[in-house]
């Protein structure tokens, strides 16, 4: 039964995001929702966890099938309090992060707060989808992101006993309207990296200081396998996540380098 299923919710642009109320409503679809999101945007946090101060919970909405709390900490704070504090007793069937605005492909991965709160659900042997729109408006359409990430979400649950764990989804969707998206791809990261540009400005103290921006490096451009490949021909990619960094391939080669 749907309302047997609970669902944990989380994101990293806030429970104000027009993609976390997208994700509200797709998520009660598959049963009851408890969402604990951060209550400012909280974009790039990775895995960071909060140490140094108090983290404040208040509950901003209740209904017969949605609790939504906003929290004062990172994405991956969310889903530790959830977790270790709302469900030290109860068993949750399915992790949601998103709906994030802007994609999650390639190494960007690693910098996500949307990623980082999934795979932080996934280590408590949930299965965990990061959903994330390749847009950044604040007024995005994310009428593609809720057909596929249902689609997803469908099949995951049905299929929840028979998959290992841990069980972590990078899920992005392209940028274009519903009825262009040509479909799903099981897809691999995208080898490429950022390069970095820093604009300095001064204050009107005279002291400097600088915004960050830069562009996305792909290192395979022609790979027809990568998230990067798919988003870019309107597919929606899934790319199954571990958080297992070690480089097998390095391993045995420094066997001949380093003694042990």
């Amino acid at each position: 039964m749907k309302n047997d299923k609970i669902i944990f919710l989380t994101n990293d642009d806030s429970y104000l995001s027009k993609g976390f109320r997208a994700a509200v409503n797709l998520a009660r679809e598959f049963g009851r929702v408890i969402a604990i999101a951060p209550d400012r945007v909280q974009s790039g946090m990775s895995q960071a966890i909060t140490i140094n101060s108090p983290l404040f919970l208040r509950q901003v909405e209740v209904s017969d099938d949605v609790e939504i709390y906003a929290f004062s900490g990172t994405p991956v704070d969310c889903a530790k309090i959830a977790f270790d504090h709302f469900f030290r007793d109860k068993r949750v069937d399915l992790v949601l992060s998103g709906i994030n605005h802007g994609s999650n492909a390639a190494v960007n991965v690693m910098y996500s707060g949307t990623m980082g709160a999934a795979i932080e659900g996934s280590f408590y042997g949930v299965p965990s989808i990061g959903l994330s729109l390749d847009d950044h408006a604040a007024d995005a359409d994310f009428e593609g992101a809720v057909k596929y990430g249902r689609e997803i979400i469908a099949s995951v649950m049905e299929a929840a006993e028979r998959l290992p764990r841990p069980l972590c989804l990078n899920v992005n969707v392209p940028r274009c309207r519903a009825e262009e998206i040509q479909g799903i791809r099981l897809s691999r990261q995208t080898r490429g990296f950022w390069r970095e540009d820093f604009y300095a400005r001064q204050d009107p103290q005279g002291r400097d200081y600088f915004w960050l921006t830069g562009a996305f490096q792909n290192a395979e451009p022609d790979a027809e396998d990568t998230d990067e490949w798919a988003l870019a021909h309107r597919y929606v990619s899934v790319v199954p996540v571990q958080v297992d960094m070690t480089d097998y391939r390095m391993l045995a080669k420094l066997k001949g380098v380093i003694n042990e």
